[in-house]
């Protein structure tokens, strides 16, 4: 897919500066009632309750304050997962803390769940005007935390009366100590006391659990069973990965952090099938990592996924990338 016609200048910013004013410019679009939105014919799936109008969804860590949830949306979206967010505002780590990998279209960030917190972008959330999809609230802990599991029971109760389903991160590799919760009996302890926080009026809003591509079969295995005992909706496969491939051309590979993006693509495909295999399809899986075109995401639905998100792919193909995977997969 040849580079969009503006990438150059994109490129020419620092990779945060260039996301933050993508963000304003989609978060004024939306505000503006996303005139010229494209087309998207729709291709529904129904997971955990929710009709999602079509497959392909906006990963979490792009909006992360929930600033252009309607500009997203109006890409061609089918759904759109806003933060992490956590329960007090938090900068992150130190900068410079995203890379870009052109030679290999990928990304390496440690941000650190850097958000304004999640009381700050709520507001935001419940006036953001959808016409249509639909809208999943990533919450964490923060770095400094004297109880993690409490803050994700907090982040969720406050994120469930506005998502149609919440995402609980336990996968960042950026915020010490994180993915410890991804062991048992954290664990269970963690879905327990968000299954209960994610009551609204005596109504299950869906939980979902978004786990690293790290794990091995045995950690991944016991990640399923507590998920499924625990009442999880669905499990998205999966976050960025601390490992690197020998493949990597980019001076910025070796940067620490979480990497994303195409070089990533092999390893969610085969946590995608273990996934599979650990669940034994009793859990509808959303499968993340690599995904930059219509036969990339067919091959993940074909592999088990119910649903697909993209990031990083956005950064190397332009906003148009969602309609034009919606409009491939039909065809």
């Amino acid at each position: 897919m040849p580079a969009p016609f503006y990438r150059p200048a994109l490129f020419a910013l620092d990779p945060e500066a260039a996301h933050r004013l993508t963000i304003r410019m989609l978060s004024a679009w939306g505000k503006a009632g996303t005139p010229f939105a494209p087309s998207v014919t729709a291709a529904p799936v129904r997971i955990a309750g929710l009709d999602f109008p079509n497959p392909v969804g906006l990963a979490a860590g792009v909006d992360k304050d929930a600033e252009a949830i309607a500009g997203f949306l109006a890409l061609g979206f089918g759904f759109v997962e806003v933060g992490t967010l956590t329960p007090r505002p938090q900068s992150g780590n130190p900068k410079p803390r995203l890379f870009r990998l052109v030679e290999d279209e990928g990304v390496v960030n440690r941000m650190g769940f850097n958000n304004g917190g999640i009381d700050a972008a709520l507001p935001r959330i419940a006036a953001a005007r959808r016409r249509h999809g639909l809208l999943g609230i990533n919450v964490g802990a923060n770095k400094d935390s004297e109880n993690r599991i409490a803050d994700y029971a907090a982040a969720v109760a406050k994120a469930a009366p506005l998502g149609d389903y919440v995402t609980i991160n336990i996968s960042s590799p950026n915020t010490p100590g994180l993915r410890d919760l991804q062991s048992q009996p954290a664990l269970s302890e963690l879905i327990a006391a968000s299954s209960e926080a994610r009551l609204v009026g005596g109504k299950r809003v869906p939980l979902f659990l978004k786990i690293a591509p790290d794990l091995d079969r045995g950690g991944l295995d016991i990640v399923a069973r507590a998920a499924i005992d625990g009442g999880i909706d669905a499990l998205i496969v999966s976050n960025t990965t601390i490992s690197r491939p020998d493949t990597l051309r980019s001076a910025n590979a070796r940067e620490a952090g979480g990497l994303s993006g195409q070089p990533l693509a092999p390893l969610a495909r085969q946590m995608l099938v273990a996934a599979r295999a650990a669940t034994g399809g009793s859990l509808p899986l959303i499968s993340a990592g690599g995904i930059g075109s219509a036969e990339e995401a067919q091959a993940r639905l074909d592999a088990g996924a119910s649903l697909v998100q993209i990031y990083s792919a956005l950064v190397f193909q332009g906003p148009g990338l969602a309609a034009r995977i919606v409009r491939g997969l039909r065809r």
